[in-house]
């Protein structure tokens, strides 16, 4: 039987491929095999026949099974499921009465100079603590009452000198009347002021435009490769196949891009604002107009005396520090001499920086929203002097932005929550979804997150909203799930916009929803609404420095109750 020789090589490989395993073990056993039948006959030297590699010779298989799939990035499916179940709930929160027919001209909608409000049972003095009533009975044009509900007012009882306000709750009786309840909370004079937002006609416009017309706000995509360039209309949604798509690999979110004539998809490098788009007809222009919008109405009532006999402090002796599962009261509180008391737990006020610092020491902070919330970084940043800022080389409008007290082992940082986003030109790469982000979170016992989202929905139909926010709240529920001792604070939304694409009434239609979707979550509601729509300064959507000092001051009183 013809034979050959054969030096036998043992070599250690990492990793090696599984036919090379599979192989060595055979040869393993052959070796072995061979060595106990025939060592005493070979003294010299091994040899081994055909017929015993045959015999050990493993099957080769008629087809190799595909390498496993390479994982790496996780995708999550969005599966909108409280949206599914408690979507006709949520929508109820949020309905409003509408006209019961449309009008034909401006004149037969609610008129800020004809309408009017009186005080219901007055007296010469009230005492602090006590409530007001006033009763409002809108008018249109031609001064006819109105006979249905609708109208968008905002009410508070301010008093200048004082520096002190408190917002007044509405409610309507869709009949052309509503009661205004004031709550009495400070010492000294108080007047009542009460604004026309929106006549219920215009809000039926503001509603209509919302859910209809989602392109009437757009973003440029600035494609660029190998020297050629193309800017293109995205948005959340855009008519047509011939789109773009970019899906977030771990938020699902979604954005769209129609598809440029010489460019691939992959070449999208920034985002902008593209524009706005005219919707409305000169009669909708005219019910939006700045002639009927955000305007005073004139009452009866004189300034109203009120008197201590302690009420004001009775109004905050029972509450608890700030913490979890406390609702927001209406009102949510007031000011007095420019600073805020809240009537939802015992509120702290940090008049140095070192008591704001001492506050944050160890803190890892992260703060995802809006430019609204960016003026809380900015302003702890410039409170605090040793809260210095890194430069990370992005920019200012999108993040990330980080400043650091290495001595106090402070982290806070903020950035912007992703798109839609009204901005001017910012690369794609520096933007990044807040459900992303949040994914990224360890979380701990020193971790603050700070999230608000509303401001760049406000023009489109609520159902992307809803959409958002549930993917949000999933980001949230993951997070206090793996770190359960995380501080999570949900910025609420705040008053300043008066538009046909961005308006006070929008906004608080997606406030609503904000703070309904986050409900018994183990987060905190942070109610700015009130803070903004009584103080004294003018109505924007960048509130000035003593209400962001006191927003502040509010968010301390959550991580530092004590």
């Amino acid at each position: 039987m013809e034979s050959c020789s054969i030096r036998v090589v043992f070599i250690l490989v990492d990793l090696a491929p599984p036919c090379i395993v599979w192989a060595s073990i055979h040869l393993y056993c052959f070796i072995w095999y061979y060595i106990r039948g025939n060592k005493e006959n070979h003294k010299g030297g091994w040899y081994i026949t055909r017929d015993l590699i045959e015999r050990f010779r493993p099957g080769i298989p008629k087809k190799f099974p595909p390498p496993p799939p390479m994982n790496r990035t996780r995708t999550t499916t969005f599966v909108p499921s409280a949206i599914k179940q408690n979507v006709n709930n949520l929508l109820r929160l949020i309905d409003w009465p509408s006209p019961p027919s449309a009008i034909i001209h401006l004149n037969f909608s609610t008129s800020p100079t004809k309408s009017s409000y009186h005080l219901l049972n007055p007296r010469k003095v009230y005492q602090t603590g006590e409530k007001v009533e006033v009763i409002i009975t809108a008018r249109d044009h031609n001064g006819q009452p109105k006979t249905y509900g609708g109208d968008f007012f905002r009410a508070k009882l301010h008093s200048p000198d004082l520096k002190a306000g408190v917002t007044g709750q509405v409610k309507g009786y869709n009949n052309g009347s509503y009661l205004v309840i004031f709550l009495l909370p400070w010492p000294g004079k108080a007047q009542v002021q009460i604004r026309l937002i929106h006549a219920s006609e215009a809000v039926d416009v503001l509603k209509r435009k919302r859910e209809d017309s989602p392109g009437k706000v757009y973003f440029n995509g600035y494609f660029q490769f190998n020297g050629t360039s193309e800017v293109m209309e995205c948005n959340l949604e855009l008519p047509g196949h011939d789109v773009c798509t970019y899906k977030d690999p771990v938020s699902g979110n979604t954005w769209y891009c129609v598809r440029p004539q010489k460019l691939p998809c992959y070449s999208l490098l920034y985002h902008s604002t593209g524009g706005y788009r005219k919707v409305t007809n000169k009669l909708e222009d005219s019910l939006l107009s700045d002639s009927v919008t955000n305007k005073i109405i004139f009452g009866s009532v004189p300034p109203i005396n009120v008197t201590s006999d302690n009420s004001s402090v009775g109004l905050t002796s029972n509450l608890s520090t700030c913490g979890l599962g406390q609702e927001s009261r209406q009102p949510s509180g007031f000011y007095y001499g420019d600073l805020w008391t809240s009537l939802t737990c015992l509120g702290r006020h940090f008049r140095q920086p070192g008591d704001a610092l001492t506050c944050l020491r160890g803190k890892d902070i992260h703060m995802i929203g809006d430019s609204t919330l960016r003026q809380w970084f900015d302003y702890l940043e410039g409170f605090i002097p040793s809260l210095q800022r890194i430069d990370l080389h992005v920019d200012y409008h999108s993040g990330p932005l980080i400043a650091v007290e290495p001595n106090a082992g402070l982290v806070m940082r903020w950035r912007h929550h992703g798109l839609p986003l009204r901005t001017i030109k910012l690369r794609m790469s520096d933007l990044r979804y807040d459900a992303a982000h949040l994914a990224g979170i360890s979380g701990g016992p020193h971790t603050v997150i700070v999230l608000t989202l509303w401001a760049h929905f406000a023009s489109f139909p609520v159902r992307f909203y809803l959409e958002r926010l549930e993917r949000v709240r999933e980001a949230v529920s993951d997070l206090l799930f793996r770190s359960p001792e995380t501080t999570v604070i949900i910025k609420s939304a705040n008053t300043g916009y008066k538009s046909i694409h961005t308006s006070d009434w929008l906004s608080l239609q997606l406030d609503i929803l904000l703070r309904a979707m986050f409900k018994g979550m183990g987060v905190i509601i942070l109610d700015v609404w009130d803070m903004t729509s009584c103080h004294y300064l003018p109505d924007s959507i960048h509130p000035g420095p003593p209400v962001i000092k006191n927003e502040v001051d509010l968010m301390l009183s959550y991580i530092c109750p004590k």
